[in-house]
């Protein structure tokens, strides 16, 4: 316990160190917008000594600090905390860079990690008070190209089983009654009852009898011998035949 509160000391100390030389008033800031040497000093010693210190807590002191009711370290304390599993232990800490812009100091320090580098960022005001942390972890090319891999996947995943889903709605839907589907699977059932039916033999057409005109040709001579009051005996009688001829 009395370590924990020692780093804590430690923390807040060079906050208040960061912001001491600023009691008789605001940093000074060159006309080309250059930082005095003072100010950057006194920045990045600041910036380095909070790295240096928030990187080696555990996790019991880092849940404590959650609970301090300092803007700034609560802010500190989570950004660390969502990022540390991801870098695993310290290698190195590098020089900080400071850059000016809208009446912020944003100091950089970049740290090299056992799994992943990272770069501690931090946001200062005019008076130099530190103000928020973020920790811009910087993934490997391995590390993207694999975690690319893996959304790749899961969105592929995704569609299989969103399209699983889909056939197997549209499946149920011969199981409602209106639907279509039953009818559709009557009439289907029907043709096929029909196709598979066996086909009734043809009847053969009754064979055409040629008249017997040997009758009809005597009542004709018959008649013609009345009418003229002659005999039959001199009469030849020949069969008239239709022929068709194509009309032009």
């Amino acid at each position: 316990m009395n370590q924990m509160f020692k780093k804590a000391s430690s923390v807040f100390t060079a906050i208040v160190c960061a912001a001491s030389i600023t009691f008789s008033g605001a940093s000074l800031v060159l006309a080309d917008g250059e930082i005095d040497e003072q100010t950057k000093t006194t920045i990045e010693t600041t910036a380095e000594g909070l790295t240096n210190t928030i990187i080696p807590l555990t996790e019991d002191e880092i849940a404590a600090y959650m609970e301090s009711g300092d803007a700034f370290t609560e802010n500190a304390m989570t950004a660390w905390d969502s990022a540390r599993e991801e870098l695993g232990d310290l290698k190195k800490a590098g020089s900080a860079e400071i850059e000016y812009s809208n009446d912020e100091y944003t100091a950089t320090v970049p740290v090299e990690f056992e799994k992943e580098d990272a770069e501690f960022i931090y946001v200062f005001d005019k008076n130099l008070t530190p103000t928020s942390l973020s920790v811009d972890v910087k993934y490997s090319f391995a590390t993207t190209m694999k975690n690319a891999a893996l959304n790749t996947i899961m969105g592929l995943g995704t569609v299989f089983v969103i399209l699983i889903m889909l056939i197997f709605l549209i499946s149920l839907f011969q199981f409602i009654p209106g639907s279509g589907a039953q009818e559709a699977k009557a009439k289907k059932k029907a043709a096929e009852e029909a196709a598979s039916a066996p086909t009734p033999a043809p009847v053969a057409a009754a064979p055409v009898q040629e008249a017997d005109n040997s009758e009809l040709i005597a009542v004709i001579a018959a008649a013609i011998a009345a009418s003229e009051g002659t005999s039959t005996d001199g009469f030849v009688v020949r069969s008239i035949r239709k022929i068709n001829r194509k009309k032009r």
